[in-house]
């Protein structure tokens, strides 16, 4: 066989082998979509990745491979702030300040993880270790509701004792996120990012076309 057709041969497989295996490139239903300008502001230093999905701060769950429902059984992810200082103690907060949606968030900020005492050399490592006053909760945002943004906070400890008040442990919702900031003079974040996501049902494949019944309204618990 002639170098030529060696050539068109191998361009042939290459192509066969793109679409057998799916590569994905930035049109693709499952590439990380990028939030809105508006959105990307909040994105300063943090990192944050689950398992397949790999980096995802300051982007969208992309619908497909399942990703929308698998992250709300998910162990919490791995949380890295290159920025922070060896020696120094941080605190990790997560919320969703979209409760029960972006519209009419009556619920914010739903708090869905908050660590204190962080070692400044674990951070770095993405090692959450530490005092867990809220254990980690999976977003989980409702059907029908919308996209919800979930943001990361860190902020500098600076040796404060930390806690939450015991009307704050009794319900993750309606935090009063603000209050609890002024309550230890945390001041700034250090870092932040968020991403989004939506109700696994609500995925394009899964809708009604437009112009259907409307749709059913569900209560839940989670956010």
């Amino acid at each position: 066989m002639g170098w030529t057709m060696r050539l068109v041969t191998a361009a042939l497989l290459l192509g066969l082998m793109m679409v057998v295996t799916g590569d994905e490139d930035e049109n693709s239903p499952c590439a990380h979509e990028a939030l809105l300008d508006e959105d990307t502001l909040f994105c300063q230093g943090l990192e944050v990745f689950y398992p397949e999905l790999g980096s995802i701060g300051c982007k969208v769950v992309p619908d497909c491979n399942n990703y929308r429902q698998k992250i709300t059984s998910w162990m919490e992810p791995i949380v890295k702030f290159p920025g922070a200082v060896d020696g120094a103690t941080y605190i990790l907060v997560m919320v969703d300040p979209d409760a029960p949606s972006r519209a009419e968030p009556r619920q914010r900020f739903w708090r869905h993880w908050l660590v204190t005492d962080i070692e400044g050399a674990d951070l770095k490592k993405g090692k959450i270790q530490g005092q867990e006053l809220s254990a980690y909760q999976a977003p989980s945002p409702p059907a029908h509701s919308g996209f919800h943004r979930y943001q990361f906070f860190v902020f500098l400890q600076e040796g404060k004792v930390i806690s939450l008040l015991p009307k704050e442990n009794k319900t993750r919702g309606s935090w009063k996120m603000d209050r609890f900031l002024n309550r230890f003079h945390l001041g700034e974040p250090e870092a932040s990012t968020q991403f989004m996501t939506q109700n696994y049902q609500d995925s394009p494949t899964l809708q009604a076309p437009r112009g259907g019944a409307s749709e059913p309204k569900h209560k839940t618990r989670r956010r």
